[in-house]
């Protein structure tokens, strides 16, 4: 049974990424296409692989911490010291977000304090608000 190849072509459309994208992958070694003159062939597993670097993309990790993920499968401790290694990378991913979001909502709790103090001051003034300069 012969073993289904894709084109570039078809895995830039399917992922909505860019064949600059694909190739870069390709540079940086985390995907190896087969070549057939200048084509560019991908196996199955290739892109398996480029499914799990744009998901670790999406999740907000470095491509060094994805190829270590990935590298990982093939080699020991294998698929299980993978999914341990995955789980302390999502559990530090989670912790620097949920810091982002306590410094977003202070800035935003900053923002509506000022925005509130601008709007006495204006009303103190005489000065009436008009809409669609910002705020509610």
């Amino acid at each position: 049974m012969q073993q289904r190849l894709y084109t570039i072509t078809q895995l830039t459309q399917e992922f909505g990424i860019t064949t600059r994208t694909l190739r870069f992958y390709e540079a940086q070694g985390l995907i190896t296409p087969q070549r057939r003159g200048r084509q560019r062939l991908y196996r199955p597993a290739d892109r398996t692989r480029l499914k799990l670097i744009l998901r670790g993309k999406r999740l907000g990790f470095a491509l060094s911490e994805i190829r270590e993920i990935i590298d990982m499968y093939g080699k020991a401790p294998g698929e299980a010291g993978q999914l341990r290694l995955l789980m302390d990378k999502i559990a530090l991913r989670r912790a620097e977000l949920l810091d982002k979001l306590k410094d977003i909502e202070m800035s935003l709790a900053d923002l509506d304090e000022v925005e509130a103090g601008c709007r006495a001051r204006m009303e103190a003034l005489g000065v009436a608000h008009e809409a669609g300069e910002g705020g509610a």
